[in-house]
């Protein structure tokens, strides 16, 4: 098998080839390529920058810049909706990862800022499990997935895009998701855009208290 590589032109640099170029349209990835253009807080999007903090860390950030727009006018709702929340514990937080793996990748994050397990409370790590097991049940019943991941990075050498706060990964997989693109060019396809899976979360999770309260 030859390896085509096209141009922009549609020529192929690598073997004559005359084809036209082929397009992947992923408009939901424009915040996540333009982001290194702008000098932002971590954990901020637009409609939270009312919030007058920075706390340099992506997760609080993101609780405290939502409580502060719904103390200030906006609706709560409207306010967990833009920075991703869709549960509130005790303890932790559970929010939808603006830069997902699989479609339904969630994360559940203390609001401790804390970089090891073993330095949080007992109350915080118990409620954590509590938490998995909440998103466990949700993903089931929204994605109807093969599998899950479920998993800590400690540290930057081992995998932690946000080694200062500790959150534990929380999503859906299934048979044979990591096709081409992904083992070949490093790029995951995702048919469901961050405000689609915050809302499908959000009411899953609301399902489930409901039903457990009967």
């Amino acid at each position: 098998m030859r390896l085509e590589i096209a141009s922009f032109n549609g020529a192929s640099t690598a073997s004559g080839y005359n084809g036209p170029v082929d397009y992947l349209w992923t408009p939901w990835r424009y915040t996540y390529v333009t982001e290194g253009d702008r000098k932002t807080r971590p954990g901020i999007p637009d409609e939270l920058d009312g919030w007058p903090g920075d706390l340099g860390c992506v997760f609080c950030n993101m609780i405290h810049a939502a409580d502060y727009a719904a103390e200030h006018g906006m609706e709560r709702d409207a306010a967990e909706r833009a920075a991703g929340i869709v549960l509130r514990g005790a303890h932790n937080y559970i929010c939808v990862n603006r830069y997902p793996y699989t479609s339904g990748h969630a994360m559940v994050v203390p609001y401790q800022h804390q970089s090891s397990l073993a330095a949080l409370p007992a109350e915080t790590t118990h409620e954590m499990v509590d938490l998995a097991q909440k998103m466990e049940r949700a993903l089931a019943s929204t994605y109807r997935p093969d599998g899950f991941n479920f998993g800590l990075n400690l540290g930057k050498s081992a995998g932690a895009g946000v080694a200062g706060h500790l959150h534990l990964h929380a999503l859906p997989r299934w048979t044979g998701d990591t096709n081409f693109l992904t083992t070949v060019a490093e790029t995951r396809l995702l048919p469901e855009d961050f405000a689609t899976t915050w809302q499908r979360l959000r009411a899953a999770l609301a399902n489930l208290a409901s039903s457990s309260a009967d």
